[in-house]
């Protein structure tokens, strides 16, 4: 099983941390690829970044040559994951649902601990279009930028264990780590907050894993049909798009 994770910005440190903490979640004879965009914001932090990235998310994996069997949206809160599933009919696993619906199995209600103010509303307006926002107990930002996260691990489990006890006063009895930067704290900070935390690029892991297992494919008999094959395409996107799921005829 060959799974392509993506991260949405375009740092490589970023990338390396989660590629390695996918691996390390994925079974035996998975095969982790992850890839980021070639454009784009070196890290996704509000609405316009997030929408700049869904496009070059969306341009990365109709660039890649390789085969896989699902695909890992490794933007928590981000844009593009039903754009993702209309042109790919392998499944498609955005970080955000996988860990808010891990946590909804855990916990009555999760909370969400971020990075900037400016991604708390994307994220709120993810959960809600994913159907999860009435587990969610709040979002609260660490103030800590995605590019920082692992330049100082220190400060950063400071400002979750902040957050995280923020969120437990609001009525979370679980935590979520709201960006793929956050990937690998997860243990640490359950240590401290003794209660469930959940990263969203090993929940994420774990869903495509089981999906593809199951041998389920995405549903093109509905909104995640594949885009009309008739239309005339200026600049980008791709002309790929449709490459994987089959283009519709209008």
């Amino acid at each position: 099983m060959r799974v392509l994770v993506v991260n949405c910005n375009t740092s490589a440190e970023i990338t390396g941390v989660i590629r390695a903490n996918a691996q390390a979640a994925a079974r035996p004879g998975t095969e982790v690829v992850a890839i980021q965009p070639s454009w784009g914001p070196e890290s996704a932090e509000g609405f316009y970044e997030s929408f700049v990235t869904a496009a070059a998310v969306l341009d990365a994996v109709l660039a890649h040559d390789g085969t896989f069997d699902a695909v890992v949206m490794a933007g928590y809160g981000e844009h593009g994951r039903e754009g993702m599933r209309q042109v790919l009919d392998v499944p498609v696993v955005d970080i955000t649902e996988a860990s808010a619906q891990f946590a909804s199995l855990l916990s009555y209600r999760f909370g969400v601990a971020t990075t900037a103010v400016s991604a708390v509303a994307g994220i709120e307006e993810s959960l809600r279009s994913a159907g999860l926002w009435s587990r969610c107990a709040g979002v609260v930002a660490t103030r800590i930028p995605v590019v920082a996260i692992h330049q100082d691990s220190g400060l950063a489990i400071d400002a979750l264990v902040e957050a995280g006890r923020t969120l437990l006063d609001s009525g979370a009895d679980s935590i979520v780590l709201g960006c793929a930067g956050f990937a690998g704290l997860d243990r640490r900070l359950e240590e401290v907050l003794g209660v469930p935390v959940l990263d969203g690029v090993t929940c994420a892991v774990a869903v495509a894993e089981g999906l593809v297992g199951l041998g389920k494919t995405t549903s093109k008999q509905g909104p995640f049909r594949a885009p009309s094959g008739t239309k005339t395409w200026a600049g980008w996107p791709r002309r790929a798009v449709g490459k994987i799921a089959g283009v519709a005829d209008g």
